[in-house]
């Protein structure tokens, strides 16, 4: 039985007009707008929207607007009906958006050195799990059904363990299945006890606190994934997403680093390379999500 831990309404916030300052005629039109997923508490996710979509404003000369979409399918659907002309999302999302609605990739995440990461299946450590077959008609947390570190590639490695034989027989191995909305809702949901394991990025132990941090730990993991990417909707002008990318790289700079702290915290950013992504389609279309 699958639902919802927490569902959180679309949350908005126009920065360009909190900059105190004439923008050139460049910035007449409407804004760009950002949409982010909620990967955080959406809450926090305001306050990081304001600093760098202030920042982009004034770098890129043309006001930029950023909300919190509820989950990635709502991020796909802002970029499809135009609310929305660039978002931040995960591979899978991305290459189901680019089929969709032929999103176009522009830059991707970098952590730790690598254009990619693991997904993780996360207990705590005073559970008495050890192993994945420990799981047998228990709880389990995942991001987001469209996300492949926090959803497809966890639940993969119970199929390669031979506990399940694909994702239309994962109700009957757990106890319930619940889609939390986000990496650290559900990585809370696991913490706290209200579900015995979680499914997130290799990096999701990071959004709890540090004594979280100390009860927690991870039994399996993925093979690499593609890093989170950002992505535009078709027929967005190509001088202004230009400009966004280059104002994006610029926070690969010292000077800008801390700054990516606002968009998820990573090292910095690369231009996507749509090549990348064929292991996702790969298995995109394996669990029939592309034809």
């Amino acid at each position: 039985m699958t639902g919802p831990i927490t569902r959180r309404g679309a949350l908005t916030l126009t920065a360009a007009a909190a900059l105190g300052q004439a923008l050139p005629a460049f910035a007449q039109g409407a804004p760009l707008r950002l949409a982010f997923i909620p990967q955080e508490n959406p809450e926090k996710l305001l306050g990081d929207i304001a600093a760098i979509t202030g920042w982009l404003s004034q770098r890129i000369g043309h006001p930029v607007e950023g909300f919190v979409t509820i989950d990635h399918a709502a991020a796909v659907e802002a970029l499809r009906n135009g609310d929305a002309d660039i978002s931040f999302m995960g591979a899978l999302p991305f290459v189901l958006a680019e089929a969709e609605i032929g999103a176009v990739p522009l830059l991707s995440e970098v952590y730790r050195g690598a254009a990619n990461y693991t997904g993780r299946v996360f207990v705590r450590r005073d559970s008495g799990i050890r192993a994945l077959a420990d799981l047998k008609g228990r709880d389990i947390a995942f991001a987001d059904p469209i996300s492949e570190s926090g959803y497809l590639y966890p639940l993969a490695e119970f199929q390669r363990a031979g506990l399940i034989d694909g994702p239309g027989a994962a109700d009957a191995f757990f106890g319930q299945i619940y889609f939390a909305g986000g990496y650290q809702q559900a990585m809370q949901a696991m913490a706290a006890g209200l579900v015995d394991a979680a499914g997130a990025s290799q990096y999701a132990d990071l959004l709890l606190t540090p004594a979280q941090q100390a009860e927690v730990t991870w039994i399996a993991e993925s093979p690499a994934i593609p890093s989170h990417v950002v992505i535009a909707r078709p027929g967005l002008d190509p001088e202004l997403s230009a400009r966004f990318v280059a104002a994006m790289l610029r926070l690969n700079a010292p000077e800008n680093r801390g700054l990516l702290r606002y968009l998820y915290g990573p090292d910095g950013y690369v231009p996507a390379d749509t090549a990348a992504y064929d292991g996702v389609r790969a298995m995109a279309r394996a669990h029939g999500l592309l034809k």
